[in-house]
């Protein structure tokens, strides 16, 4: 039986991915963007989501601990980090551009983002047309939504810090 040491933290994967200081910003940064509920509820496209914006093996019903939704953060995060590191070279990254790629990922999933043109952009070496490319992401179900122009907004501003 592995002790507490040999265990694999979820956490520890997402430093390993983005490093010490996105990781830090992601843990504040996408919670504040999502807004933690503990009881499932369905977000504005239907989907049943809980904690901080969770949607993997969602219960309709059931009550969640800030503990539960803790460790569904990490392990959320750095699966969007794992996810567009395969599209998107994490070491040309900035650690504002990280905070605002995996935040945007979490979001519209990483599928849409690696096929995005945020991330085509960044690859082509694009980073002002790759953060400028985040505010075409604030629509839901085909109609703007405030919220998330708001979002994609502040992603946006993280993205640029840095850029001539």
């Amino acid at each position: 039986m592995a002790n507490d040491q040999t265990k694999k933290s979820p956490r520890r994967g997402l430093l390993a991915i983005v490093g010490a200081a996105a990781a830090a910003s992601l843990l504040v940064f996408t919670p504040v963007q999502e807004g933690r509920v503990l009881k499932t509820y369905r977000d504005i496209g239907g989907v049943l989501t809980y904690c901080d914006g969770a949607t993997e093996n969602a219960q309709a019903g059931k009550t969640y601990t800030p503990a539960e939704c803790d460790v569904q953060l990490d392990r959320d995060l750095e699966r969007h980090a794992a996810g567009i590191a395969q599209c998107v070279p994490m070491d040309s990254l900035t650690d504002g551009q990280k905070v605002a790629f995996v935040d945007a990922a979490f979001n519209i999933g990483v599928s849409a983002f690696c096929g995005s043109s945020m991330a085509r952009k960044a690859k082509a070496g694009d980073m002002a047309g790759a953060c400028d490319a985040l505010l075409l992401w604030n629509r839901a179900g085909g109609r703007e939504v405030a919220g998330l122009t708001k979002r994609r907004q502040r992603e946006r501003e993280l993205c640029r810090q840095g850029l001539r």
